[in-house]
């Protein structure tokens, strides 16, 4: 740790950084957050501190001001080089400068340099950033202050510079996060959760649309702090209309009117019940060194993908780290050999291939060809130590039109950037999984999501007053899922009363059937903040546009990073090309002596510091390899629990897959008693994780006997979806052979008397977990439709076996 400071590191250097204070004001889905940084130098000598810190991928930088003693400076954007050599000639002539810039090689990672602060002076920096807050499956919004900043991996021969890392064990970060939030919607506020300790939520008003939280006070900034916001009607598409800056001119993006259309389409239930029972499903799984700790989390679930892929379809499972392998030369159709074969590969695969080097992998899965009738979907498991971010956005996005891409990050520090790249730019869908966070449950809707049949032809139309045209300013819409918002900005360009009205229509076609939606509102600008938040986020979204098509097109044509450098200029938000810049004009002493390097140390083995703020040492090299121990996430609610945050979105999309299908809300109170071939009993434990040694006993040659049913019923499930009647399904339902087999109807063979038990069991005493087995149960009434045998006597003889007491109808049968 050569160049690491720290006020509590092992060698008792001191840091600069003394505390961080973040306000975050939530309006609807769109958060402004203000971050103010405090450092006091404690050496002899003035010093240059450097951090390196993680921000939202897609949040726009619009504000940076430093202030030291009673001065402040307000920082300018500036073309990145131009900044760079001011702030260069300004330390040289012994003056204060500071240099805020986002990586070259991925826009969720930035750089602060704090210039020659005299021995013993106070400074405090002020960021201002804005984002859209993601939506998740239970309908929440998701806010993610990012403390963790994982090294990442540059693989050999790759250009640029690479982050790098010098850490401190949590408990000796040193400095300590002030964090409140102020949230107003339209529609009232039901609760607020979080993965740290809260205060209470307050309500402002009696509508309960405005509210105020606070974290606990003490929290050390050892881990992302993450905030789950719910309104009531959260699905109600919406339209923000902001005015132009006043000092702006009129027809330039800052000056005229944008607004911004938050869009939830609604497809037809009939077309969402119909889960293909083809594709191609390509699982890319990260097996580098920083995985250790979350790659048994990786396998549990990707072997309950397997479980739960239909009959027919093919599939293939990757792995990468420095190099990549796959456990088949190409995709293979979907059978019970092919699965064992897949499920034991499975079972010995360790977070062993070092690095994160995801492009060569990636490069190797578009070289094969599509099969024909089989559209490809691409599930990559991650978590995000990716150094040349930009690079694979471009690559999947060359590839878009053959695959859909599903992300799944990983993890604390996960790169925001990367997980929802590869889903924008493959038209998927990206999901986070955190600390406790369980990840089946959120790669099951996935996995749903993957089966629905491709939305295609979209296209978006604008009724306007005559005399008012538009400009798109966002990509086109590319994808459309049930409960999945679409963001739409545009600037509004012509003269129009505040009384004038628009209508936006969203067409499409899913199955082969065309479908519209639409939207009225007004064209009446919203109260204004003063803060210009639609613009910026327009403004942001555009630069993002333009910097891919400048990638794609370098060395083709000119113009596109001018393009980009005025944009940001005139919109006051940050881009790769350019950089934010203030210099202290007013102090004319000048500082002396030579300039002493020092980088601020984070926790553990990983960056943390908030968007703020984690160090980078400049003498250590990068590495990916070494394991690394998360934080154990917790979530705590504002306001009352709700048990199980997914049992309202899995409930919808159940009535939405089976019109005919009504589970039985009615669950056992108790499970059965389990119960052995040599007559031992005990209480059976029906824990929910699928372990990978447990989900695999049903291919090994010894079985043991299970210590959770739900998992050794899970692995007990054929390719074709039905069970085997024998004395380990009997074990894992608490039964005997004997008891069993003397229940069974006469005339009904075992495997069908097998899958309904093993039905009427996942109903009745696992309905916590439906999310999880929905799609094993599907395939499993699908094979008994198949073998058109008379499941009513089977109904009644299961529950007066088990207990229970599920409907037929319940069953889908």
């Amino acid at each position: 740790m050569a160049n690491c400071c720290g006020l509590l590191t092992c060698q008792k250097e001191p840091v600069p950084l003394k505390s961080v204070e973040v306000e975050l004001e939530v309006r609807d889905h769109v958060a402004t957050v203000v971050s103010t940084l405090s450092y006091e130098t404690e050496e002899d000598k003035p010093i240059e501190a450097v951090f390196v810190f993680p921000l939202p991928g897609d949040a726009a930088v619009c504000h940076f001001s430093a202030k030291t003693g009673q001065t402040e400076i307000v920082a300018e954007v500036k073309e990145k080089q131009e900044a760079r050599d001011e702030y260069d000639d300004v330390l040289s002539s012994g003056q204060q400068a500071y240099l805020l810039e986002e990586s070259e090689q991925s826009p969720d990672v930035f750089s602060l340099c704090v210039g020659s602060l005299p021995p013993g002076e106070s400074a405090s920096i002020r960021l201002e950033y804005v984002t859209e807050l993601a939506v998740q499956a239970d309908d929440g919004l998701r806010f993610c202050l990012p403390a963790v900043l994982n090294p990442r991996y540059q693989p050999q021969g790759s250009e640029g510079g690479s982050v790098q890392v010098t850490s401190v064990p949590a408990s000796l970060v040193p400095y300590n996060l002030s964090f409140s939030a102020r949230l107003s919607s339209p529609r009232p506020v039901s609760k607020v959760e979080s993965n740290c300790p809260l205060d209470r939520l307050q309500y402002l008003n009696t509508e309960q649309t405005r509210a105020t939280v606070k974290l606990a006070a003490g929290h050390k900034f050892d881990r992302d702090v993450e905030l789950l916001i719910y309104y009531k009607d959260a699905h109600r598409p919406i339209a923000v209309v902001e005015a132009g800056q006043a000092s702006a001119k009129p027809g330039t993006l800052m000056g005229d009117p944008v607004v911004m259309l938050s869009l939830y389409p609604e497809i037809p239930q009939a077309e969402i019940s119909s889960v293909s029972s083809c594709g191609e499903f390509v699982f890319l799984l990260d097996r580098s060194g920083s995985m250790a700790d979350r790659i048994g989390n990786a396998k549990d679930t990707l072997l309950l993908l397997l479980k739960s892929l239909p009959m027919g379809c093919y599939f293939n499972i990757y792995s990468f780290g420095s190099s990549y392998e796959h456990i088949f030369p190409k995709s293979v159709e979907y059978s019970e050999k092919t699965m064992k074969k897949a499920l034991k590969t499975v079972k010995m695969m360790s977070a062993d291939l070092g690095g994160t080097d995801i492009l060569e992998a990636l490069q190797h899965i578009y070289s094969q060809s599509c099969i024909p009738s089989q559209p490809r979907q691409l599930c990559v498991f991650t978590d995000g130590e990716v150094f040349n971010t930009k690079g694979v956005l471009d690559l999947v996005k060359k590839n878009s039109g053959s695959h859909r891409c599903f992300s799944f990050g990983i993890g604390q520090g996960a790169s925001s950037a990367l997980i929802n790249g590869l889903a924008k730019e493959g038209g998927g869908h990206a999901q986070f999984i955190t600390g406790n966070d369980r990840m089946q449950p959120k790669v099951i809707q996935s996995l749903l999501f993957a089966l629905q049949p491709a939305v295609v032809d979209i296209s978006v139309n604008w009724d306007l007053p005559k005399e008012v045209s538009v400009t798109v300013l966002s990509p086109p819409i590319t994808t459309l899922f049930q409960g999945h918002r679409s963001l739409v900005y545009a600037q509004l360009t012509g003269q129009f009363s505040e009384a004038a009205a628009a209508c936006v229509t969203v067409k499409y076609s899913m199955a082969g059937h065309p479908f519209q939606n639409q939207l009225h509102f007004s064209l009446r600008p919203a109260e204004d903040t003063g803060r210009l938040t639609v613009h910026r986020l327009a403004a942001r979204t555009l630069i993002r546009s333009l910097e891919m098509e400048e990638r794609v097109c370098r060395g083709k044509e000119d113009g596109g990073v001018k393009e980009v450098v005025e944009l940001s200029v005139q919109s006051g938000v940050s881009s790769a090309f350019t950089a934010f810049i203030a210099v202290n004009k007013d102090n004319g002493e000048v500082i002396r002596g030579p300039l002493v390097r020092r980088n601020v140390p984070t926790c553990g083995e990983v960056f943390c510091c908030e968007i703020m703020f984690c160090c980078v040492d400049m003498t250590e090299e990068c590495t990916d390899s070494q394991p690394r121990d998360d934080s154990c996430n917790v979530f705590f609610s504002a306001s009352q629990p709700t048990k199980g945050r997914w049992k309202r979105f899995f409930s919808a999309q159940i009535k939405k897959l089976h019109a005919f299908w009504k589970p039985q809300t009615k669950s056992m109170d108790q499970p059965p008693q389990y119960k052995s071939d040599d007559g031992s009993s005990g209480s059976v434990n029906s824990g929910l994780d699928v372990s990978p040694s447990s989900l695999l006993d049903g291919c090994s040659l010894h079985k043991q006997p299970p210590k959770a049913p739900f998992q050794h019923l899970v692995s007990l499930q054929k390719g074709s979806g039905c069970w085997v009647l024998d004395s380990a399904l009997a074990a894992a339902l608490g039964k005997t052979s004997g008891e069993v087999e003397n229940a069974k109807p006469a005339s009904v063979n075992k495997e069908v008397w097998g899958t309904i038990l093993a039905v009427i069991w996942l109903h009745g005493f696992e309905m916590d977990a439906q999310e999880e087995w929905q799609l094993l149960a599907m395939k499993a009434v699908s094979w008994l439709r198949a073998q058109n045998a008379c499941v009513t006597k089977c109904v009644e003889a299961g529950n007066a076996l088990l207990g229970s007491n599920v409907q037929r109808d319940a069953l889908g049968l």
